[in-house]
């Protein structure tokens, strides 16, 4: 059954990630419409809405929940309105890939994190592949250089809300609803863009603009579900690494859609992220399997 699990979870994790590209290239041609918040408030409304209906079929509502998974959706959806405002900022200043690549290393943050402040077992190997993980993130932003500036920023920014989204999502109960995750994430994001967005002259967008905005409330509808869903069906350790087919995605429809390219040291930081993020998975799976062998030793 767990096997089955996994693989329907891996399935999940890599259309998810690769409907989040599609999703993000639809927000860099949307950003050159609208702004940030006016484009969290309108997609948000909608994806609440779809999401909504989910929750109403699921019969469970916010209030059914105990106060601990009650604080912990809200701690993961004040995390997601902020990581996708610091997220849209940095995407509409910098290409595709660069950002999608830093993202990467969310993996190793969330290790990172469990470590701190879940207690969670971390090994020299894995520190040390993080840390090698941190320096490809450095490769790409080149703090310093004439390329890093506030977008940069930005960028690290949403690494540490999606860390903090994901831990929460981690802790959180498994009998509690993805589509009641989803939803309250969607409704949190939403709010923040109207509040921002009140200081803002709204503007009408054009009927191409209204296709756009199409395009990411289906993209980002499928994207956060399925990667909900994947979190919550298998292993973290064994699905985690098809996270990356995201980077995949990006670079291909930054080239064939948004005429961008990443530059040499873009791609070696890209890389080490990815094969450290990997490697660190590994680790610490064959370290539950080793743990897991040790418990049916000392049980017999």
């Amino acid at each position: 059954m767990m096997k089955d699990d996994n693989t329907r979870a891996a399935l999940f994790m890599l259309v998810g990630s690769s409907a989040f590209a599609v999703n993000d290239t639809f927000l860099k041609l949307l950003g050159a419409e609208l702004s940030a918040l006016q484009i969290l408030a309108m997609r948000g409304a909608i994806v609440t809405a779809l999401f909504g209906v989910l929750v109403w079929r699921s019969r469970v509502t916010f209030a059914q929940l105990n106060p601990r998974d009650r604080r912990l959706l809200l701690v993961r959806s004040a995390a997601e309105a902020m990581a996708a405002y610091f997220f849209f900022n940095a995407l509409f200043n910098m290409p595709l890939a660069n950002v999608t690549a830093i993202l990467q290393v969310v993996p190793l943050a969330v290790a990172l994190a469990a470590w701190m402040f879940l207690r969670e077992p971390l090994g020299w190997r894995r520190l040390s592949a993080i840390l090698v993980g941190f320096c490809g993130v450095l490769l790409i932003v080149r703090p310093g250089g004439a390329d890093f500036g506030l977008p940069s920023v930005f960028a690290l920014l949403t690494v540490v809300m999606v860390t903090i989204r994901d831990l929460s999502t981690r802790v959180m109960a498994r009998n509690v609803p993805s589509s009641l995750v989803a939803c309250t994430t969607a409704l949190g994001v939403t709010v923040f863009g109207l509040v921002g967005a009140v200081t803002e002259t709204w503007v009408v967008p054009s009927p191409v603009a209204w296709g756009w905005l199409a395009g990411t409330v289906v993209f980002s509808f499928i994207g956060y579900y399925l990667i909900v869903l994947a979190m919550r069906t298998g292993e973290l350790t064994f699905v985690a690494p098809f996270r990356y087919a995201g980077l995949l995605s990006a670079l291909m429809l930054g080239w064939l859609v948004l005429d961008e390219w990443p530059d040499s040291l873009t791609f070696v930081g890209g890389a080490v992220v990815v094969i450290t993020g990997i490697y660190t998975l590994y680790r610490e799976r064959r370290h539950k399997q080793r743990m897991a062998a040790a418990s049916l030793t000392s049980g017999g």
